[in-house]
């Protein structure tokens, strides 16, 4: 998944992040994955019903609804909010992958989700991405009387019962919207858990098998990082390194679920978290599931294999309250 190849895109390249993101010296970006969108549908697999909802008229922001078959009329169910990863850069919660994987996720855990489109960077470098999912989050927010646009929210969401989730870039944001949530609140809300699938964490000193690992690919990492946010303090800011965030512990949930993969670079850096968090007084229960073999968001490119489907099997679990 990390195969930085800085060089490809030769002198025309002010940033070459090749097979992801170029960003040219003119100031023009060629984004080399992740463009595809597909469009809501009642999906033939899982019979689960999507659409597309405007939550930011100011930013031309939507999200996409989903709601899993045969709902009670008067059944209110868990509330997924999810966050598509990417490095910030890349991505839509529009794609194929990620449409596919919420079809899946929402009809195994019988939930309602918003699969939250934020902007990207370097056109909107952080913290535009996090405001945009906070916006994203009071959105959702403004429905817990039951009056607010989306007719699903207000009939089928328990806002008692809000879970939050994402993957790589998606899973630091939604660590960051649970900090702001348990700092800031949302009248009516309760986050009750997060689950973060390989979360996009680094810091400034090597640890576990980065320590083995390709100078190009590290060097990638950070500076995909530096082009997400050009005002960071380094590799050790709380946004990138959250072990390093003296309000760790403000987190505003009970319970955390963290997916690592044992390939993913990302890893230990998992694994370090869990054990900050746990260690942070925030008093918590933290749960950790590990793929054995697997590599960074393996779920996505091959999502039925044996190890994807006990990864969304524990996921909806969790979110259904069912674990």
């Amino acid at each position: 998944m990390f195969s930085f190849d800085m060089d490809a895109a030769g002198h025309d390249a002010a940033l070459d992040l090749s097979p992801y993101i170029i960003v040219y010296k003119d100031g023009s970006i060629e984004r080399l994955v992740g463009n595809e969108i597909v469009p809501p549908s009642l999906d033939p697999k899982s019979s689960v019903l999507s659409k597309d909802a405007v939550y930011s008229e100011e930013a031309k922001l939507s999200s996409r609804l989903y709601l899993p078959p045969g709902v009670d009329p008067d059944k209110k169910l868990p509330l997924l909010i999810y966050f598509h990863g990417g490095g910030f850069c890349v991505g839509s919660a529009f794609s194929p992958a990620y449409h596919n994987f919420l079809n899946i996720l929402v009809a195994e855990g019988k939930v309602i989700a918003v699969s939250v489109d934020y902007r990207k960077v370097p056109e909107h470098p952080i913290p535009v991405p996090y405001d945009d999912s906070w916006t994203a989050m009071k959105w959702v927010a403004s429905h817990v009387n039951g009056d607010g646009p989306e007719k699903w929210l207000n009939n089928h969401a328990d806002f008692g019962k809000v879970y939050m989730a994402g993957d790589s870039a998606g899973g630091n944001i939604a660590h960051h919207m649970a900090m702001r949530y348990g700092q800031e609140g949302l009248f009516g809300v309760n986050v009750e858990g997060v689950v973060l699938i390989h979360p996009y964490f680094w810091g400034k000193e090597p640890i576990g098998n980065e320590v083995h690992e390709l100078e190009r690919v590290l060097k990638g990492i950070v500076a995909t990082w530096h082009l997400a946010c050009p005002t960071t303090s380094g590799c050790d800011d709380p946004l990138i390194n959250p072990t390093s965030d003296p309000k760790l512990a403000s987190m505003g949930c009970s319970r955390v679920l963290v997916a690592v993969a044992e390939k993913d670079l990302l890893r230990d850096r998992g694994l370090l978290y869990c054990e900050t968090l746990k260690k942070s007084g925030w008093g918590g229960i933290v749960e950790t599931m590990e793929a054995e073999g697997e590599g960074h968001v393996f779920h996505l490119f091959n999502p039925t294999c044996g190890n994807a489907v006990a990864m969304l099997k524990r996921t909806a679990a969790f979110i259904s309250g069912h674990n």
